[in-house]
């Protein structure tokens, strides 16, 4: 028996088809994958079931009944919950209070409601504590408690939009056992994500979309990671390495005894000094929050450091701002991809909001430039959208793209990627990783801090590995392991004899 049918369903915005004639089934009780390259129409295919967007074309079925759905509010009463990304609890409400809140009727004792919530948690094995306010709580924990909502509100068919993309491994398997649950009790989950062993390891069926089509539906036993990925890219193999060793002429990126105190006031980085070669990629790796994040920071011009300096080839640029380190040669693709695009301006301003300058006449903005800049960057980058698209409304792909094309497009000398790929699917992480050693080819010096070690051992020539904010050494890539990588990361400084140890174990 089908919990939902979804028949011929087409979505365009503008010229840009969405979704092209999709049909979706989801059996009662089961976890269904829908798999899929970022812009592929997973998550607008359920944003059309949870009523955020409503189709041109298609029909709806739920539990064999065709229903009309024209908002959250429709698909609520339809038994249709969501999860996404982006939590929409309030932190100084409690549990309790966020599970119940925009229920119309009388007056609700709380108390009650809190031993109705812990009754429900205790039930479907989802642990909470319906008083505490969900600013205290985790991330993870604030996940439980938005699945807890739409349970509450007698949700059958849960929808959850890359829910491993925000939580840590551990929380990750506490996920899969409240997701073991729920199947049992007959609810049916619809799991949008881009991870096949996650996929491999949760999921009873797997529809895989792509270009806005549904391209397949395969029992999970019945397939392989390989095979998932071929029908999500379209192609045979997939995996960009970097190619041979380039003969380097000059340092590009010179960083000596920096010294930077994060945002919440911690020491972020401690005396760090390195040079990344013109034509190399020099690799940052390290557990999150080992001052990563505060290094992409000011070297883009987002933090300034306490003391230390910096050059960019012969110009020094310490504690120079964004558009002064743009304009000496540095392309910045951010860690927050949302952040540092406007949702709400179009594919064509965002391409130019950091050189606004040079489309602009007597402080007036050149429209017909900033369109044909976008027309020939939108072309070059495969960017699936128009000129005139909100930034909003494209995949987390396309407005990686977006970044790639804003900082990449000027040849800039230096390239600092903080987490280029994070949270991008197969085919358009290929893709910026491809654009990446395109710069190592053209003679840039890319520093690429990445947490996904499998990309730095792809991609680097060389590996520094950061430790509380320390720099624990940097290896040669072709010499180094990851057992030694491994103990440098918790904190094991690079030393001759070290080394020795890590290669015989």
């Amino acid at each position: 028996m089908f919990a939902v049918q979804m028949q011929g369903i087409v979505k365009r915005f503008g010229g840009l088809v969405a979704n092209d004639g999709i049909d979706f089934e989801l059996k009662v009780g089961e976890i269904h994958a829908l798999l899929g390259e970022n812009g592929a129409g997973k998550t607008t295919l359920m944003r059309i079931l949870y009523g955020l967007y409503t189709p041109d074309e298609g029909e709806i079925l739920i539990g064999g009944k065709p229903v009309r759905i024209h908002s959250p509010r429709d698909a609520i009463r339809a038994g249709i919950g969501m999860v996404t990304q982006h939590f929409t609890l309030v932190p100084t409400l409690t549990v309790a209070e966020n599970i119940t809140l925009g229920e119309s009727g009388s007056l609700l004792d709380l108390q009650q409601i809190e031993t109705k919530v812990e009754a429900l948690s205790g039930r479907l094995g989802i642990p909470v504590k319906a008083g505490t306010p969900v600013g205290q709580l985790s991330v993870g924990e604030q996940q439980r408690v938005e699945i807890l909502k739409a349970l509450a509100r007698h949700a059958r068919v849960l929808i959850l939009d890359e829910p491993t993309a925000v939580l840590v491994p551990q929380e990750v398997q506490a996920l899969f056992e409240v997701l073991d649950r729920l199947r049992r009790e007959g609810i049916s989950v619809v799991f949008i994500s881009h991870k096949l062993h996650e996929v491999m390891t949760v999921c009873d069926r797997v529809t895989v979309l792509r270009d806005g089509r549904a391209v397949g539906t395969v029992e999970k036993s019945q397939t392989t990671p390989s095979e998932l990925a071929r029908l999500m890219v379209g192609r045979e193999t997939f995996g960009v390495h970097r190619q041979g060793e380039r003969p380097s002429t000059g340092v590009l990126l010179r960083v000596e005894g920096l010294n930077v105190k994060s945002r919440k006031g911690a020491v972020g980085l401690h005396h760090l000094s390195f040079e990344v070669q013109a034509g190399e990629v020099l690799g940052v790796a390290g557990v999150s929050g080992n001052g990563q994040a505060e290094l992409g920071e000011v070297l883009s011009g987002m933090l300034q450091p306490e003391s230390g300096r910096i050059w960019v080839g012969t110009q020094e640029v310490t504690g120079a701002s964004p558009a002064e380190l743009t304009r000496a040669g540095v392309g910045r693709i951010p860690e927050d991809r949302h952040a540092s695009l406007v949702g709400e301006l179009s594919v064509a301003d965002n391409l130019v909001l950091d050189q606004l300058e040079h489309f602009s006449r007597h402080g007036v903005l050149d429209r017909n430039a900033v369109r044909r800049n976008a027309e020939r960057l939108i072309a070059e980058y495969q960017i699936k959208a128009l000129p005139e698209t909100p930034i909003r409304t494209l995949s987390g792909g396309n407005m990686q793209k977006v970044l790639l094309a804003r900082s990449l497009s000027r040849n800039p000398l230096v390239v600092i990627a903080s987490q280029p790929t994070r949270g991008l699917d197969v085919g358009a992480t290929d893709y910026v990783r491809g654009r990446l050693l395109e710069q190592r080819a053209r003679g840039a010096a890319v520093l690429l801090i990445s947490e996904d070690l499998d990309e730095i051992f792809a991609l680097a020539d060389r590996i520094a590995v950061l430790f509380e904010g320390k720099l624990m050494g940097i290896l040669n890539t072709r010499e180094a392991t990851v057992e030694q990588i491994g103990l440098m990361m918790a904190g094991t400084p690079l030393k001759r004899s070290s080394v020795k140890e890590a290669d015989r174990g």
